[in-house]
């Protein structure tokens, strides 16, 4: 399964563990249901999410997601048969409040048949100046098996740190601004074991070998969000970030969101995002032959590509008598339409290769949409 194909987009984040400053998130409970879909790859599955307050000092939360995926995805169908998998992921964390500082700790078990993963987070902020300026700093660690199915012998390890630290400020009574910083080391196997590259043989023919990277990666993110209060209680959020590695990819993407009142029960949303990234520096669609470099890829998210994304929101606050256990419950769905863009990667199905000559196929493009509908209750 490709592991990028998680949309997960969190607004003022601390990019590691959701920590709350001075005060301890709320008592609620979330059951959603996601889907992804495109580019011949299926992702849905149901996710429950619990958070419980104690003594109005600590807060412990637990997480049950589950992906169920179907992949006939163009590296599927050149390299192997489309199959179907299930990823079930569970995890469980609390949160320490203790004057207007909160110490947070989490863990996370994600288990497939041939990947399991285990994080571990840790996380703390601290509110100064009279709460308008919130300094948070994190840490994870990742563990992870890699394994192939239908090879018993095959496992491989890979571990992945994260730090990062964030200041949020607010600067007006309308507007409040983050900054965000993100370095993560990866060790170990951190390619995908069925991948394969693809090269031109003596003959001028056409042959494949396994792709191979390197043994780290370094990468640093840095990101600037606003949030700004219109005065008939609509907001814009804006979102600026960018990214480099030691593996040459370097990466931008914008976001501007729009949220906006009806009523008293209902509130709709509307946004836009951009992400563009060059290559890896190890990275072809087609090599000129057989282990022509030390370290090969041809993963099309190495490659050279940018999306787009346009996506809209509803979320209804429920006023029922028989919810009066409640405080508040909401019903929610998103809905997210990106369109990706190839510039060196291409759809080299055999028929293509036939027709237009090996290397010269069509680049690839593919649509695809992303939908969430959850439930959120507070109690």
């Amino acid at each position: 399964m490709n592991k990028n194909i998680r949309y997960l987009l969190l607004l003022f984040s601390v990019l590691v563990i959701p920590a709350k400053a001075a005060v301890l998130p709320e008592d609620r409970s979330d059951i959603l249901f996601h889907s992804f879909s495109g580019g011949g790859v299926t992702i849905d599955g149901p996710s429950v999410l619990l958070r419980k307050n104690i003594a109005d000092k600590v807060s412990v939360w637990g997480n049950y997601y589950v992906d169920f995926v179907t992949s006939a995805s163009l590296d599927v169908l050149t390299q192997g048969s489309p199959y179907t998998e299930e990823r079930t992921e569970t995890g469980g964390g609390m949160d320490y409040l203790r004057g207007r500082s909160t110490m947070s700790v989490s863990y996370t078990q994600s288990i497939e048949s041939d990947y399991e993963a285990e994080t571990v987070g840790l996380a703390v902020s601290q509110d100064f100046f009279g709460d308008l300026i919130t300094l948070s700093l994190g840490y994870s660690q990742g563990n992870d098996t890699v394994m192939q199915n239908g090879t018993p012998e095959f496992s491989e390890k890979a571990q992945h740190q994260r730090f990062s630290i964030g200041w949020t400020q607010i600067l007006t009574k309308n507007l409040i601004v983050a900054l965000n910083a993100e370095t993560v080391i990866d060790e170990g196997y951190l390619n995908n074991p069925y991948r394969s590259v693809r090269y031109l043989d003596d003959d001028g023919g056409l042959g494949t070998q396994r792709e191979v990277y390197p043994g780290t990666r370094n990468s640093d993110a840095f990101a600037i969000r606003s949030m700004y209060y219109l005065p008939y209680r609509a907001s814009i959020r804006a979102e600026a970030r960018q990214f480099r590695d030691s593996w040459g990819i370097s990466a931008k993407n914008y976001e501007i969101r729009y949220l906006h009142p009806y009523q008293e029960q209902w509130i709709f949303e509307a946004k836009v995002r951009s992400y563009s990234q060059t290559q890896a520096s190890f990275y072809s669609d087609l090599f000129p032959y057989r282990n022509a470099q030390n370290f090969l890829a041809r993963d099309k998210e190495m490659s050279e590509f940018s999306d787009i994304a346009f996506g809209l929101g509803a979320s209804y606050d429920i006023k029922s008598s028989w919810l009066s256990y409640f405080e508040k419950a909401t019903v929610n769905l998103y809905w997210d339409s990106i369109s990706f863009d190839y510039a060196n990667f291409r759809e080299n199905l055999a028929e293509n290769s036939q027709e237009f000559g090996i290397g010269n196929e069509p680049l690839y493009s593919f649509n695809a949409n992303v939908i969430r509908f959850f439930v959120s209750a507070w109690y």
